[in-house]
């Protein structure tokens, strides 16, 4: 029987194959696939933004555009928009994971009793001691200002302005985040960094139902609390200041503080700080499970916490404090 084996074609030689690859009338390499002509085949990138033509031979078919424009962008606003991406990512899941344990009666009920009693163990001290100065520093101002117009009476008003509408939330949720917000941050990126979030995994245990769920509504609840703490304090010290500094009257004082203010000052100051401390703990919690590089990334972590969550909490302010004026029709005197 003959033998009728095809001749196995030579290896093309080295030569042949560089001249293939690289174009000797540039320094640039030419990458092609098999049966793909040079002249049609994808060059690399140019600059630091990644070229329209410049996809992997292997992954063609599985990038998409905004994988290209992701690509593209700075990498400080690509991490940024990742982030950001994140968060609302861990935010849904755990709502959704609240929801689901709520309805089939499996929340972690003994977690939130412990994280609200920590939040507001470690602060409700220094909302209060915060709240005095506040309300003295307001009248003091306020009072003064009044006193050379000879408006002496405003000063409840001022109160009612400063402290309900804009000073509490603010004060509550920085103090929460501050306080609370980075002792939750930094516990939870140990936890991370020992492996034990991985190990809940492992067990087929939801870090995000066990761990984060708990916490949101522990945040909520708490901020919501504190607010009312502040605001109580804060009038408190103001009115006191008033009638031993500035020499006031007590019907002038709630007679313009209950001029000015509104039972929809005192609701819109409750849901602020209810939405503040619900994304102060969230902030919290993403970037202490996100925690990398030790006990040196859990410091980073904590910080960046307490400085993102600041800057989120002012930006949210301006627009609910708009929303709240185009929906609540303002007094007219």
């Amino acid at each position: 029987m003959s033998d009728r084996r095809r001749p196995v074609p030579a290896p093309p030689a080295e030569e042949d194959f560089l001249a293939h690859a690289f174009d000797s009338g540039s320094d640039t390499a030419v990458i092609s696939e098999p049966g793909e002509p040079v002249d049609t085949a994808l060059m690399p990138p140019t600059g630091p933004a990644v070229a329209r033509e410049w996809v992997a031979p292997d992954y063609r078919t599985h990038t998409t555009l905004a994988d290209r424009f992701a690509a593209a962008l700075p990498s400080t606003l690509r991490r940024t928009l990742e982030a950001v991406g994140g968060l609302y990512s861990m935010f849904a899941a755990s709502l959704y994971g609240l929801g689901a344990d709520l309805i089939r009666r499996k929340f972690q009920f003994t977690e939130f009793v412990e994280r609200s009693w920590f939040l507001v163990s470690v602060a409700l001290l220094p909302a209060i001691l915060v709240s005095i100065p506040l309300g003295v520093a307001i009248a003091l101002q306020v009072g003064a200002l009044a006193a050379q117009i000879g408006a002496t009476s405003f000063v409840g008003a001022a109160d009612a302005i400063g402290v309900l509408r804009e000073a509490s939330p603010i004060v509550t949720a920085l103090l929460l985040a501050g306080v609370g917000g980075s002792a939750v941050c930094a516990e939870l990126g140990a936890r991370t960094i020992r492996e034990e979030i991985d190990a809940m995994i492992v067990l087929g245990l939801n870090p995000l139902r066990r761990l984060v769920a708990p916490l949101m509504v522990a945040g909520v609840l708490v901020a919501a609390f504190l607010n009312f703490v502040v605001i109580f304090v804060s009038i408190g010290s103001a009115y006191i200041f008033d009638l031993a500094a500035l020499h006031g009257t007590k019907g002038s004082f709630f007679g313009s503080f209950t001029q000015f203010a509104t039972v929809a000052d005192f609701v819109t100051s409750e849901i602020k700080a209810a939405v503040f401390g619900l994304v102060a703990m969230m902030i919290a919690a993403y970037q202490g499970l996100n925690a990398k590089r030790g006990p040196t990334g859990v410091g980073e972590a904590v910080n960046q916490s307490v400085v993102v969550t600041g800057i989120a909490l002012f930006a949210m302010n301006l627009v609910i404090t708009e929303i709240f004026f185009a929906v609540v029709p303002q007094r007219t005197f």
